[in-house]
């Protein structure tokens, strides 16, 4: 009978269980993207009902990724110490207090505390789901691992695109936001229940078990993951691309869409809600292309370039809304290619280092919208003529390309970035 019974110590964990443990790290990752392009849904509300212009409601959106940004490292040197099972659970539950206060929020000022605790409890997702990837998947499903990280996440943001400005005229937004913070308490019950660090934990083999290495100090650590060159030069060239998205189907495509070509905001979400599909399709694709190319730069760097003319398109001549939508399609699928970035940078530094190397790499992407999501509104603050409509302010398409023009430079910069990056060749650095 013993003969016949498997020593599940000496086998993998089987497919199901790898991906339910995985999808449930990566929910929180879903819940930290709807946040991030949420308030591209009600900016109209937003600015009438906390009297904001441009910058301050750029502001406003980016107190999310002040506090996301901030905490990637020490998320990174949190999941390598303590395990991504406890940090997930904890970011689940400090995301509840977050959406509670936005939701609450009587001023800017608690609407901004809001945000900022949003964003510092939902900056744990990735890097954990990443470090969970590592240890219940084969090194081979990383970048396939990492595609489909985007994918959960751009589900996150479908989901606070048209179901959402739904809900929000139907209920209202702070009864919205208040109905997050109750998926948020759901999961973080459910992540401390259910998700296990590693398949050892639950009798199986690990692929990237570390439990023979003492943990790395964390100043030691941090300088160590610095000390490549790919893992700086590999947060620089997310910055542009992914900034870029994240402005534009995050807080400003809407706005633009409904000013410039007239649109009601029902059709300006389902338009940018296109982008982001396009560039949740093109994450796993792209990643596994990459696997079995056995490199990643050159298609990092061809997808960067499709992209960064995809934008030039949008930004500079004046479509007819038929082709905006296409070649918006395009230029989300083409952005997709940062997701080579972090199978790449894990592939660039040590395993052990894994989770702080994720946590810098993953820093360019939000850095992006960090930046780029205050500074279009600026832009378009000192480009306004004085108009207003209901409250808001209206701002012409001269105005609009002076503030996407950032979005346009940033890219360029970011290009440049990844072009002296080292190729991994999709092997794993000792």
């Amino acid at each position: 009978m013993n003969e016949q019974t498997p020593d599940l110590k000496n086998r993998h964990p089987p497919a199901l269980l790898a991906w339910s443990v995985w999808g449930l790290g990566a929910c929180l990752y879903l819940i930290a993207f709807f946040h991030r392009v949420a308030p591209a849904v009600f900016t109209d509300q937003l600015m009438s009902e906390f009297s904001l212009g441009a910058a301050a409601l750029g502001n406003l959106s980016a107190f999310y990724f002040y506090a996301y940004v901030a905490m990637q490292i020490p998320t990174g040197i949190l999941a390598d110490r303590y395990g991504p099972r406890r940090v997930l659970a904890a970011g689940a539950g400090v995301a509840t207090l977050g959406s509670l206060l936005f939701a609450m929020a009587p001023s800017f000022a608690w609407a901004a505390g809001g945000r900022l605790l949003i964003g510092a409890s939902v900056a744990v997702g990735f890097v954990s789901m990443m470090k969970l990837a590592s240890h219940w998947f084969d090194p081979r499903q990383f970048a396939f691992a990492t595609g489909m990280a985007l994918l959960m996440g751009v589900v996150g943001g479908v989901i606070g695109g048209v179901p959402l400005r739904l809900l929000v005229e139907a209920f209202g937004w702070r009864a919205v936001m208040g109905a997050t913070a109750v998926v948020s308490a759901a999961l973080c019950v459910a992540t401390w229940s259910l998700v296990r660090d590693d398949p050892a934990e639950r009798g199986y083999l690990g692929h990237g078990s570390l439990a023979h290495h003492e943990p790395t100090p964390v100043l030691r650590g941090i300088v160590e993951v610095l000390s490549y060159r790919n893992s700086w030069l590999l947060s620089l060239a997310p910055i542009g691309f992914s900034g870029c998205v994240l402005t534009f189907a995050g807080l400003w495509g809407v706005p633009w869409l409904r000013q410039v070509y007239n649109l009601d905001a029902a059709h300006a979400v389902v338009i940018t809600s296109t982008l982001l599909v396009s560039w949740a399709v093109s994450g796993p694709l792209l990643g596994s292309a990459s696997q079995r190319l056995g490199r990643r730069k050159p298609l990092y760097i061809v997808s960067s370039m499709a992209a960064l003319a995809g934008w030039a398109a949008v930004i500079y001549l004046a479509l007819p809304l038929p082709l905006l939508v296409v070649v918006l399609a395009f230029t989300g699928f083409a952005s997709g290619g940062l997701i080579i970035g972090f199978a790449w940078a894990k592939e660039s530094v040590p395993l052990r280092l894994m989770g702080t190397a994720a946590g810098v790499c993953n820093m360019g992407p939000l850095i992006g919208g960090m930046l780029l999501q205050p500074g279009v509104g600026w832009v378009l603050d000192r480009c306004w003529a004085g108009t207003f409509f209901n409250g808001v302010r209206l701002y012409d398409a001269a105005a609009w390309q002076a503030g996407f023009t950032l979005m346009f430079v940033s890219a360029c910069l970011s290009l440049t970035a990844l072009l002296f990056a080292q190729e991994s060749y999709c092997k794993q650095a000792v």
